[in-house]
């Protein structure tokens, strides 16, 4: 069974983006950075939200992960830009489950407070991992949006930049259980 992993950037404040989706205010460069990019490698597929993939198709980028499956989640989007980039419009619970049931490396769930909410309030997501950057946006898209119940994190590792990013890895605890327990 493959694990999903919410992987994605966020101000000390929460957010992922600003209120029109740009993110241009993170520290981009740096170990982090590198660190990032090879962490791509231990994924072998990238789910994601339509408002995640207009981002880089308002550039010109059809398939932003090339080297990973690519699944976008989608009821407004009727065909794929790019043959290689997969749009799922029904059922985007069960289509995750499906995936998550296959054998293979873990998927990397990119961006998107929304799709990320509603795949925590599942009990979808196994691991988060977060690149806390050193900026407080104020306002903006929240990493996860409202949710119904907490969804409680386990620490497992952090690593900290010279540059103030920092990377916390908490795996998803699942519901019900006290934290330490077996």
């Amino acid at each position: 069974m493959r694990k999903l992993v919410y992987h994605v950037a966020i101000t000390a404040d929460g957010r992922i983006a600003r209120e029109d989706h740009s993110f241009d205010f993170f520290v981009m460069e740096g170990d982090h950075a590198a660190d990032y990019l090879t962490s791509l490698a231990g994924y072998g597929a990238v789910v994601m939200g339509r408002r995640t993939y207009d981002v880089g198709l308002k550039v010109g980028v059809t398939d932003p992960y090339p080297m990973l499956e690519t699944y976008v989640f989608s009821r407004s989007l009727k065909e794929s830009p790019n043959p290689r980039v997969k749009i799922i419009a029904e059922d985007a619970v069960g289509a995750i489950r499906k995936l998550k049931a296959q054998e293979g490396k873990p998927m990397y769930l990119a961006g998107g407070g929304d799709f990320a909410a509603m795949l925590l309030a599942e009990g979808l997501v196994d691991e988060v991992l977060f690149k806390l950057n050193p900026v407080l946006l104020g306002g903006g898209i929240p990493v996860v949006s409202r949710l119904a119940a907490p969804v409680n994190l386990d620490l497992v590792s952090t690593k900290v930049y010279r540059n103030g990013v920092v990377l916390l890895q908490y795996e998803v605890r699942p519901s019900g259980k006290a934290a330490g327990s077996a």
